[in-house]
C-alpha cells in the first residue's frame, strides 16, 4: 500500500489495484479455478464500497455477454451439423494435388474461419483436418499444428467476431463490422501472407516431407468425402445471411434509425432463437453445452472489477502516465499500445489485457494523441502475440489440449517460443508498419 501511494494512489486506489493484481495473478497460477478469483474480487470490491451494484450492472458489459452467448449457439449448431468440415474437404478437392498447396490453404482457412465465427470453433475443426492428413501421411504433425494455430491467432483479428477481444473493443469502441472490414482485415491479410512465407522458410524441411509424401497417394484417397444433406445445405444458408447482416449491420442501423450496435446484437439473438427452434427437441440442452457460460460468468466479473480501477481514477492516473511516457507522439504511443497489450496477452491471458486496456484507450481518446489507430494497435497487440507462447492465446491452448487427449508428443514451451518469436517479429512488424500508414503517418 505504501508503495502505491508513491505512486500517487489514495486509500481506495491502493484497495483497488491491489485487487485487481491478486485477480490477475489467482487466474493465471490457478487457471483451472479462475472464476473463483474473480467471484472473490468482485465480492470484496463490494464489501469495501469500490463497486456499487448499478456501476456492477453498467460495467459487466452484458452487451459483450449476450453477443458471443448468441453466436456460441449460433457456431454450436454449424458445427453439429459439420458444415466446415464439408466445405474444407470440397476446397482441398478443388484446389487438386500438392501438398504445399494443402498447407498453405489449410493456414489460409484457419484464418478466414477464425475471422468468420471464432478462433477456438475454428482450430477445433481445422485441427482435427490437420491431425487427421498427417497421421494419413504418417509425418510429425506439431510442426503444422503450429503453423494452423499461428494462421488462426492472425486470422482472428480481421473481423469483429473472430475473437472476444475483438468483440470487447468494437462494442467499447462503436466500432462497426465495416470498420474491422476496412481498418483490420487489410493488415491481418498482409501479416497472413507474411506469416506463410515465414513459416515455410522455417519449417520448409517438414513442409517438403509432407508434400513429398502427398504426391505418392490419390487425393481421393487422402481426404474424407463428405455429401451436402439438407442439414449441411441449411446451415450454408444460415451462414451466409448472417454473415451478411454483421457485414451491413452499422449501414442497416442507420437505414431505420437503430441505436449503434443494435443491429449487431439483434442478429447474434435473432439466429440463435432460430436455432433452438430447428433445435427444438434438444434446444435446452444445446444451450447448456454449446454456450460456455463458465467463461462467459468470468468475462463478466473481470469486466466489473476493472471497472472498479476507472471509478476510483486509478485509470485517469494511468492516463496520465501513457501522455507523460509518450507525449503527442502517435508512432510510439502505437508501439507502446500493441507491445504492452501483446506481452500480457502472450503470458497472462488476452482478454485480462484487453480489459485493462479498454478504460485506458477510452481515456487517451480525448488526448492529443487520441485515434482509433489506439483501437486497431490493442487489437493487434492482443491477437498476434498470442503466437509467442504456448499459453498466449484460447487457441494455443485448445489445440494443446487436443494433442495431449490424442496421445501424441506434446510441444515444450522453448520449442514453441523459438518459432513464435520469428513469427510475431515479422507479422507485428508487417501490421505497425501498415498501420502507421494508413492511420497515423
Amino acid at each position: 500500500m505504501i508503495f502505491f501511494s508513491y505512486l500517487g494512489f489514495n486509500a481506495k486506489q491502493d484497495i483497488a489495484v491491489v485487487l485487481i493484481i491478486a485477480l490477475v495473478l489467482g487466474t493465471v497460477m490457478f487457471w483451472e479455478i479462475r472464476l473463483s478469483f474473480a467471484l472473490f474480487g468482485v465480492a470484496v470490491l463490494f464489501a469495501s464500497g469500490l463497486l456499487s451494484v448499478n456501476k456492477f450492472i453498467e460495467f459487466s458489459s452484458l452487451n459483450i455477454i449476450v453477443f458471443l452467448a448468441g453466436m456460441m449457439i449460433f457456431v454450436g449448431y454449424l458445427e453439429k451439423n459439420a458444415f466446415f468440415e464439408y466445405l474444407i474437404n470440397k476446397l482441398i478437392l478443388l484446389i487438386g494435388g500438392g501438398g504445399k498447396r494443402i498447407i498453405f490453404l489449410l493456414m489460409i482457412l484457419s484464418a478466414v474461419f477464425a475471422a468468420m465465427v471464432d478462433e477456438v470453433t475454428s482450430i477445433l475443426f481445422m485441427l482435427s483436418i490437420t491431425l487427421y492428413l498427417t497421421a494419413r501421411l504418417q509425418v510429425n504433425p506439431l510442426p503444422f499444428v503450429m503453423l494452423i494455430v499461428f494462421a488462426t491467432n492472425i486470422g482472428s483479428s480481421a473481423t469483429a467476431i473472430g475473437n472476444p477481444v475483438g468483440v470487447m473493443i468494437a462494442l467499447s469502441a462503436h466500432l462497426s463490422f465495416f470498420d474491422f472490414l476496412v481498418s483490420a482485415t487489410p493488415i491481418a491479410a498482409a501479416s497472413l501472407l507474411v506469416c506463410i512465407g515465414v513459416s515455410y522458410l522455417y519449417f520448409r524441411k517438414e513442409i517438403d516431407e509432407f508434400a513429398e509424401k502427398a504426391r505418392k497417394i490419390a487425393l481421393s484417397d487422402l481426404v474424407e468425402s463428405h455429401e451436402a444433406d439438407k442439414k449441411t445445405k441449411t446451415s450454408a444458408i444460415l451462414f451466409v445471411i448472417v454473415f451478411s447482416l454483421l457485414v451491413l449491420h452499422a449501414q442497416i442501423e442507420n437505414m431505420l434509425g437503430l441505436e449503434k450496435n443494435a443491429m449487431l446484437l439483434g442478429t447474434a439473438l435473432g439466429v440463435s432463437g432460430l436455432v433452438l427452434v430447428l433445435e427444438a427437441k434438444n434446444a435446452k440442452h444445446f444451450v447448456e453445452t454449446k454456450v460456455d457460460w463458465w467463461t462467459l460468468f468470468f468475462f463478466m466479473m473481470l469486466f466489473a472489477a476493472v471497472g472498479a480501477l476507472e471509478e476510483t481514477g486509478v485509470m485517469g492516473i494511468m492516463t496520465k502516465w501513457f501522455l507523460q511516457l509518450f507525449g503527442i507522439n502517435k508512432a510510439l504511443a502505437m508501439l507502446a499500445t500493441m507491445g504492452l497489450s501483446g506481452a500480457l496477452s502472450a503470458f497472462l491471458d488476452n482478454v485480462l489485457a484487453v480489459a485493462v486496456f479498454l478504460p485506458l484507450v477510452h481515456d487517451l481518446q480525448a488526448s492529443p494523441i487520441g485515434g482509433t489507430y489506439l483501437w486497431w494497435s490493442l487489437l493487434i497487440g492482443a491477437t498476434f502475440f498470442g503466437n509467442l507462447t504456448i499459453v498466449g492465446s484460447t487457441a494455443n491452448i485448445v489445440a494443446l489440449g487436443l494433442i495431449e487427449k490424442r496421445g501424441l508428443p506434446k510441444i515444450s514451451f522453448v520449442e514453441w517460443f523459438k518459432a513464435g518469436l520469428i513469427i510475431v517479429t515479422a507479422t507485428a512488424l508487417t501490421a505497425s508498419l501498415l498501420l502507421y500508414l494508413i492511420h497515423v503517418g
